[in-house]
């Protein structure tokens, strides 16, 4: 499915590409988070009119990314979590819980569709979690899992 680029998206292509894509991930990602459009002749002429309009807009993202991105250069978050009698979590830490962690502490929303830990977190320790930003802007946070004392 041919779909047009309203912004640039990282590994497939920058604002106002026309690009070949599976119609599963054009419907469910590109175009339903409205990163994209269907390639019309009527959207391409109309994408050709906005393209520096939506080129500023990306360029404002990727200011605030950068903005983002400083505040939190080598900075680390700490989580406490029950752990078991050999130091496993219940579970394990979800970016759904970073995220709520980086709005707390530093009142940055962001996505957690965006936060990528290197690998699970289901024990105690430091742990490097990276923070897709914006397409061209990514950082790397660590998280501290430590126990929860349990009151009784």
């Amino acid at each position: 499915m041919k779909v047009i680029l309203l912004e640039n998206v990282r590994k497939v292509g920058s604002i106002g590409d026309i690009i070949d894509v599976k119609r599963g991930f054009a419907r469910n990602f590109l175009i339903a988070q409205k990163k994209a459009l269907f390639a019309s002749k009527e959207n391409i002429k109309e994408v050709d009119k906005i393209k520096s309009e939506l080129s500023k807009k990306d360029h404002e993202k990727k200011n605030m990314a950068k903005d983002i991105d400083n505040k939190l250069q080598n900075k680390e978050f700490v989580i406490k979590k029950l752990v078991t009698e050999n130091k496993e979590l219940y579970g394990s830490v979800k970016p759904t819980e970073i995220s709520k962690l980086l709005n707390n502490f530093e009142g940055i929303d962001i996505n957690p569709s965006m936060i990528q830990p290197t690998k699970e977190i289901k024990s105690l320790g430091t742990f490097s979690v990276n923070l897709n930003l914006h397409s061209e802007v990514q950082t790397l946070i660590k998280i501290k899992v430590e126990s929860q004392e349990e009151t009784q």
